[in-house]
């Protein structure tokens, strides 16, 4: 199996969400995550509003029976949106999660580069999650 096989394979087995579809799975409820390395991130710039967790320790911490699961993976019905740079490695990530059995995850086509050439890259500032960490740090 070649690279290209093996990334046609891994989006075959769930649904990929466009930029434009971003904005309403946010509001939903699901969760960004940025799997760029930190320096990639530096040099890139940064999502405000998603999780960064690097693509190393990803599987860890979103499956709710791990313990180094992040708080926010509460069970298999989280709906995960993993980002990259262009797309690639996320789709093969996605897949990985999909394979745990977070069947709502799911990753972004174009990744980064396609949110800022959008100009969407401030859209996750509104998620919920975001929103109410941000109102817990201004109430104290």
């Amino acid at each position: 199996m070649t690279i290209d096989e093996m990334l046609e394979a891994a989006r075959s087995s769930y649904r990929r969400l466009t930029v434009f579809e971003l904005e309403a799975a946010v509001a939903r409820g699901a969760i960004v995550v940025d799997i760029r390395p930190q320096a990639q991130r530096q040099r890139e710039g940064t999502l405000p509003g998603a999780l960064a967790i690097e693509r190393n320790v990803l599987e860890w911490r979103l499956d709710p029976t791990s313990d180094a699961r992040l708080a926010a993976a509460v069970d298999h019905d989280v709906e995960w949106i993993v980002v990259c740079s262009e797309g690639y490695t996320s789709s093969l990530a996605a897949a990985a999660l999909q394979e745990l059995g977070l069947h709502r995850a799911t990753d972004l086509v174009g990744g980064y580069q396609a949110m800022r050439s959008a100009g969407l890259l401030g859209v996750l500032m509104r998620a919920r999650h975001v929103v109410r960490e941000g109102e817990a740090v201004v109430a104290h």
